[in-house]
């Protein structure tokens, strides 16, 4: 389990605000509105909701998943983050494609959302490595053999 140092001491996080994968898509949503602010008029309230929606959405699903004690649960909103994470880069192509957006600063942006999405595959492989006895892949990128299926059927099953 992560651990926090507080003066010396550690002590295990008590909410999804103590987890660095929530700090880091905070930051990038933060970010992500500031694009959707800049959107020229006619754009601001189609891209702009969609943006402000897929970014909402990343970092609610880092906390529900922090309020479910189920592990399928947990996984299962954590890759609802991390689609959510895919729609605001794709939204940022649309916004460097129209030229609304600097290159440069699209760059950045993605590159935030690179560690944004290795924080969320860490914590779904912490998520099913804790959980002794359950042999699920669980495929964090396109290079990577296997499938999601037999999660995917897992996560369809379960009662929220």
């Amino acid at each position: 389990m992560e651990k926090l140092e507080d003066q010396g001491q550690e002590h295990a996080f008590l909410t999804f605000e103590d987890l660095e994968v929530y700090w880091k898509a905070r930051e990038f949503r933060k970010r992500m509105y500031a694009v959707a602010r800049k959107l020229p008029d006619f754009e601001k309230y189609d891209l702009g909701r969609q943006i402000r929606r897929a970014a909402v959405s990343l970092t609610n699903d880092i906390a529900e998943r922090h309020g479910r004690y189920h592990f399928l649960d947990q996984i299962k909103f954590e890759l609802h983050a991390r689609g959510s994470l895919s729609e605001l880069v794709d939204d940022l192509n649309v916004c460097e494609d129209e030229s609304y957006v600097p290159i440069s600063d699209v760059k950045i942006l993605k590159e935030s959302a690179q560690e944004v999405q290795r924080l969320i595959n860490g914590y779904i492989r912490y998520l099913r490595d804790q959980k002794s006895g359950v042999s699920l892949l669980i495929r964090e990128s396109a290079e990577e053999e296997g499938s999601n299926a037999e999660l995917d059927a897992l996560c369809n099953h379960l009662t929220l």
